[in-house]
């Protein structure tokens, strides 16, 4: 099975750099984006042969997550149960026979970390939430984590040092995740795979100087460790200052 997440950073305005195109030769069982940007009613997309499900924030333009899938879910949730986190439009939940899947995007600490205090408790909230659902059944996690978790995983780790998406605090966040019974797929293929990242700065000419950060994910549950086959980031994809990941199971 074939898994796409992509942080479109605006849906409507990917879809005028063919993102439907790209949705449609990919061929992915299940699709996932984050920062639709949008509101209900504002987009006309259902694409033959999946089931769509939409989350929205609140605010208008701002955040919001989709998944598109070809098998019917079990079941679909929004949010993760938490008022204040779940008005941001944030996580999608499709309950499946042996796994849930879950798209993800991961509050950004912002300018001068304005929003660490509230990051640091929505990711102990939410570390909560997916150990909560693996009591049941192994969890699949994509999305725009909004995090590079080592400094192989961003070109300037000395200068960002302090900065979100690199703080000491948000790093040992991904560390406590992933010591909890969780695995990054892409350093489980690519332990020491360098140079290869998923966001870019639209300033500086960055994507052009492959000045990037790896903060889109898959993340699995260690008990499907054994049906991973690989995982990928497609940066020759634009559209967006991401470029979508992926992650293949058997």
């Amino acid at each position: 099975m074939k898994f796409i997440s992509w942080n479109v950073n605006g849906l409507r305005a990917c879809m005028g750099k063919d993102f439907e195109g790209y949705f449609k030769a990919v061929d992915a069982d299940i699709f996932c984006v984050q920062e639709t940007k949008l509101q209900e009613g504002q987009i006309d997309f259902a694409p033959d042969g999946y089931y769509g499900y939409w989350n929205y924030a609140e605010k208008k333009g701002y955040s919001g997550t989709a998944l598109f899938t070809k098998q019917e879910p079990l079941s679909v949730t929004y949010g993760i149960g938490i008022e204040e986190h779940d008005k941001e439009g944030r996580v999608i939940t499709a309950e499946f026979a042996d796994y849930y899947f879950i798209t993800c995007y991961t509050p950004n600490s912002q300018n001068e970390l304005k929003r660490l205090d509230y990051r640091m408790q929505w990711e102990t909230d939410f570390l909560a939430y997916l150990k909560k659902l693996e009591k049941t059944k192994p969890v699949i996690l994509c999305g725009d984590l909004n995090v590079a978790h080592k400094e192989i995983d961003l070109k300037n780790p000395k200068t960002n040092r302090k900065n979100a998406g690199f703080t000491d605090e948000e790093r040992e966040k991904m560390s406590t995740l992933l010591d909890s019974g969780f695995t990054d797929t892409f350093r489980h293929f690519y332990p020491d795979r360098t140079d290869i990242y998923s966001w870019w700065s639209y300033r500086f000419s960055a994507r052009e100087k492959n000045a990037g950060w790896r903060i889109d994910y898959f993340i699995v549950s260690d008990a499907l460790n054994d049906r991973l086959t690989d995982a990928d980031i497609h940066t020759d994809i634009f559209g967006s200052d991401h470029c979508p990941v992926e992650l293949t199971i058997k």
